[in-house]
């Protein structure tokens, strides 16, 4: 028995090493050597209900002056900065119709739509109504989630126009020793369903994944190593080994006493 323990221990070695490979990102982007491009397709996020719109709206009174038209919440993008749960109370949400209920402009249509597109149905509204005015639409709920083997897991607000998976994890943290860059799922809302990504941050292929590009309200999720699951069950494999040593020397001793 004392020739197993050396061999049991050798085993709990073996299985805490970690290779070059699972501590790197795009490890095989090495093997093209020189200058490599891939194609970047940067997804349009169209907005759904229940996003939130940061909107401001500027028109040239007769003195000739620019002032802001909705003055109750020309505040909006600085409080935000400050306090993002300022966001529900000064953005303009669209409903679960799709719609946004704009001052002096009413009610319009907005999901499905890019922030590009809607601030180019806002100004055609608003010109209607004022000379030289001038519009401004933000989304301000872009958030995303990380969860997870990351060192600190939790949502975040993006304040870019773009944002890539490897950076939403930066965000986080990046992958803690026990997480797996192999196995990271990402979770994407799109209108009435769900979709999901399966990627692998160390091969070159996902610099062309859809997923590559974080949209809002996306989830990351970074699954475990199976270092992780084997510290997570050694408690149970001790006690059965110890179980099962003590078992076999009370048999053995047994044994011989009757013999």
């Amino acid at each position: 028995m004392k020739k197993q323990i050396p061999l049991f221990a050798l085993i709990l070695l073996m299985a805490g090493c970690s290779t070059q490979k699972e501590l790197s990102y795009l490890s095989n982007l090495y093997e093209l050597g020189g200058e490599n491009y891939f194609p970047m397709d940067v997804p349009d996020y169209k907005v759904q209900p229940r996003d939130v719109l940061y909107v401001s709206v500027k028109a040239q009174t007769p003195e000739g002056t620019l002032t802001e038209v909705l003055s109750d919440r020309s505040s909006a993008n600085a409080n935000y900065i400050a306090n993002e749960g300022s966001a529900y109370l000064t953005g303009y949400s669209v409903d679960p119709q799709g719609f946004v209920t704009l001052p002096l402009a009413g009610d319009l249509p907005v999901a499905g739509m890019t922030i590009y597109e809607i601030r180019d149905l806002f100004q055609q509204k608003i010109d209607s109504l004022f000379r030289h005015a001038y519009v401004e639409v933000r989304l301000m709920s872009y958030k995303f989630t990380v969860l997870g083997e990351v060192r600190a897991p939790g949502s975040y607000v993006n304040y870019n126009d773009q944002l890539t998976v490897l950076e939403a994890i930066g965000r986080a943290g990046g992958i803690s020793e026990t997480g797996t860059k192999e196995k990271i799922l990402v979770i994407r809302p799109k209108g009435d369903q769900t979709v999901t990504y399966s990627i692998d941050l160390q091969d070159k292929s996902l610099l062309s994944s859809p997923a590559y590009f974080i949209t809002p309200n996306d989830v990351v999720i970074v699954q475990p190593n199976p270092k992780k699951v084997f510290s997570v069950n050694l408690p149970t494999l001790s006690f059965l080994i110890t179980a099962i040593t003590s078992t076999v020397s009370t048999t053995l001793l047994l044994i011989n006493y009757f013999k």
